[in-house]
């Protein structure tokens, strides 16, 4: 025991593991060292005598090495010894598929991505976490890499259409970046009918020598049934969509009114006008405002739903809340981070009920700066249910029938537009960017069908309601930040070198220059902007602009917002569908009660696992999208509209239809008799032969040729270049292309292309 305790003492970490376990085994670090000082690789008996691992601690020293096999620190070689994966030059990183069959290594030290062949790819599925080693280079002069081991498999489950050829059955994956048809095991189809949309369960995973097998779990239904394009993104994306039934049972055993126990230590403000105000499909309130002129400015009152009383860290609610991230807006369905007892209930800021907040209560000066501020937990009651429409015809017409009937509410809503001004200018004046972008909404017939898709109109309500949350966002991330509080902040970074170098170099064809030097700020860009309004192709120059950023996240470590123009940014206005809102609405109490507040994970990971979440929404929602249009788009096949290049690529060019805001390709075979090469950093096709340009912006007609559901693309061809003999060679070639669709090539035994 004496010798055990001689050799332990040296783990640098062994306070740590006692802390941790009741009887601690030599901590990952200390056996890494041990494995280090050998030099070599080291057979499992030896380490096990080296660090005196006794009979009864040999199973768990196992599934500590087996941890470290999975996270990638260790491997074992041929002979089955140990290895230190850094001093064999492997790389850990997550496999990403390409719907051609070839695809990537994304490696975890965020060093440049490797190629993977489709031979590779073939022992693999889209989202495996590997280990490999450098192969060598391939013909683009990207780093090719060999698979050594599969640490980590993605998929156990597997939604795709179930096809049957020869008496066998499988599955073709709705994620085309899956390539491998999936074999169903004999016997294992249940009640699934070829060419229903199924979740398969995948009782073998792929390897060198063969392809996935899987067993039907589910029978989601026919392709074009209603509804069905939600449930295969939901399961396609891994999105959390029921609530297990311990987070139920505690959603529904909270009382659905404020107790008078919940009014301990909160302040009333029950008597302050506040309504919120909110687009009309709109169910769960996360924010209510009030404004009133004060001396030497405006006194805005933020209130938000004070979430964090009801969801405690570790509790059932807040697990699943970790999980989803946020809530996910489909058309026509929510998929909510919190059970509908409180997103839409006693978490929901509802007119004409208490309601528990958290508030920051801003003194706002004539500048549209905020010069002091502070946060207090408190009770509210909200006068009115707003939308952005009835408040801009409010503030339009003071004198129309709304306004007369919402008489008691006017002159607030009268403060808040004339302080909406204030901070509108200290916007200008700090340089924040405003691209003007379009959003759309779908309008949906009875029976769930697209009726039409329609430009959504920011009013000046939707703006104001936006200047007061960024407001109270910004004091959040300064109060924490001035508290020495560990938050995640909401950061935004500018361009890279790269992408600024070639943002510049495309400016210079329209003799418009980007200031600011190696690192240009917000307001060079705003600079930028306010010069190219107006001109004929604004559209094409703001769309290169926006490209050339990178995409916003959560960090806890800050480095400010580069769109916005802030120092520090952070989200607190939306606890009921982000889970960092929460975390900031923690945060913050704690502060008030001169304490730290402890999340359940590391903070880093939090940041990680939300901006993951979020890109999981958003990627969910454009398949959606995508495939409503498509279905949308089948009834105007052969139909001409103009529209504008939207992305120019090697393989062609996509096109936004002006008056459906749908998009297709016009793939490059259509462009004409030339040979067409992209170009990158000009955003444009150029013809070898005929010097025929197409750029980023351009204006174009073009004809519906194609609507592949399945893959939910969409082809045009160009309009003005179509002649009549093109036209009948084209339905000519749909014809016979029809027929053959009717039966697919077999593909059992071997990878699907495309």
């Amino acid at each position: 025991m004496k010798k055990k305790n001689n050799i332990r003492q040296r783990d640098p970490f062994l306070e740590r593991e006692r802390e941790q376990y009741e009887n601690p085994l030599p901590s990952r670090e200390f056996i890494l060292q041990m494995l280090t000082e050998q030099g070599a690789p080291v057979a499992e008996e030896e380490l096990l005598a080296m660090l005196q691992i006794e009979f009864d601690e040999e199973e768990l020293f196992s599934r500590r090495l087996r941890a470290m096999e999975r996270d990638g620190q260790i491997m074992r070689n041929r002979k089955h010894a140990i290895c230190i994966v850094d001093k064999l030059d492997l790389k850990k990183g997550k496999v990403q598929g390409h719907p051609d069959g070839f695809g990537f290594l994304i490696p975890e030290d965020g060093s440049p991505d490797m190629f993977l062949s489709e031979k590779e790819m073939h022992q693999v599925l889209h989202g495996d976490v590997v280990m490999v080693r450098q192969s060598g280079v391939d013909r683009r002069g990207r780093p090719e890499a060999k698979i050594v081991e599969v640490l980590e498999r993605a998929n156990n489950r597997v939604v795709g259409r179930l096809f049957e050829e020869h008496g066998i059955h499988f599955v073709v994956a709705e994620n085309r970046r899956i390539t491998q048809d999936i074999l169903v095991a004999p016997g294992e189809t249940g009640i699934a009918k070829p060419g229903q949309v199924v979740v398969l369960e995948i009782l073998q995973q792929p390897n060198k020598h063969a392809q996935p097998i899987g067993r039907i779990a589910e029978v989601l239904g026919n392709y074009a049934d209603p509804g069905m394009e939600i449930e295969i993104a939901l399961r396609k994306h891994d999105l959390p969509y029921e609530f297990p039934k311990d987070t139920d049972r505690m959603a529904k055993a909270i009382a659905p009114v404020v107790s008078p126990e919940d009014w301990t230590g909160r302040e009333d403000i029950r008597i302050l006008p506040l309504v919120t105000i909110d687009g009309e499909t709109a169910r769960d309130f996360d924010d209510a405002v009030f404004c009133s002129p004060e001396k030497g400015g405006y006194r805005l009152v933020v209130a938000i739903a004070d979430v964090s009383h009801y969801v405690k860290t570790g509790d059932a609610l807040d697990r699943e809340a970790i999980l989803r991230g946020n809530s996910v807006y489909f058309p026509r369905r929510v998929i909510p981070m919190l059970p509908e007892e409180l997103s839409n209930g006693l978490c929901s800021l509802n007119p004409k009920v208490d309601r528990l907040c958290m508030v920051c209560d801003m003194h706002v000066n004539t500048s549209g700066d905020i010069e002091r501020y502070r946060f207090y937990p408190s009770v509210m009651h909200s006068q009115a249910r707003l939308t952005y429409t009835q408040v801009a015809c409010m503030l339009a017409e003071p004198d129309g029938k709304l306004a007369k009937d919402n008489a008691a509410i006017l002159p607030h809503l009268q403060d808040l537009y004339a302080l909406f001004q204030k901070l509108l200018n200290a916007r200008a004046k700090r340089g924040a960017i405003d691209f003007e972008t379009v959003e759309t909404q779908m309008i949906f017939t009875d029976q769930g069908k697209i009726e039409r898709i329609v430009p959504v109109i920011r009013n000046d309500a939707h703006k104001l309601i936006e200047e007061c949350m960024l407001a109270a966002n910004v004091c959040a991330a300064d109060y924490l930040h001035e508290n020495g509080h560990t938050v995640l902040y909401r950061i935004h970074e500018g361009p890279t070198p790269e992408k600024l170098e070639a943002l510049r170099e495309f400016m210079k064809e329209f003799g418009l220059q980007l200031t600011g030097g190696d690192d240009p700020q917000a307001s060079d860009y705003s600079k930028l902007l306010k010069r190219i309004k107006g001109r004929p192709d604004a559209g094409l120059l703001q769309m290169v602009m926006l490209r050339s950023l990178r995409q916003a996240r959560y960090e806890p470590e800050n480095v400010g917002h580069f769109g916005l123009g802030y120092e520090a940014y952070t989200h607190f206005t939306s606890p009921i569908r982000r889970y960092p809102d929460l975390l900031v609405h923690r945060a913050i109490k704690a502060v008030l009660h001169g304490k730290q507040y402890k999340p359940a994970r590391k903070w880093s990971e939090l940041g990680a696992h939300c901006s993951m979440t979020e890109r999981r929404a958003d990627d969910a929602t454009r398949d959606v999208e995508a495939w409503l249009k498509c279905f949308y788009m089948r009834d105007h096949l052969g139909s001409v509209f103009p529209g504008t290049v939207s992305s120019v690529t090697s393989f062609g060019m996509f096109v936004s239809l002006d008056d459906l805001y749908v998009e297709g390709l016009v793939h490059v075979s259509e462009l004409g008799k030339d040979y067409f090469h992209f170009d990158a950093t000009k955003h444009q096709l150029l013809g070898e032969r005929t010097g025929q340009r197409y750029r980023l912006g351009d204006r174009v007609q073009v004809r519906v040729v194609k609507v592949d559901m399945e893959s939910t693309k969409i082809d045009f061809v160009l309009h003005e270049t179509e002649s009549a003999d093109q036209g009948s060679l084209r339905k000519e070639a749909k014809k016979v292309g029809e027929s053959k669709a009717g039966s697919r090539k077999s593909s059992v035994g071997k990878k699907r292309r495309g």
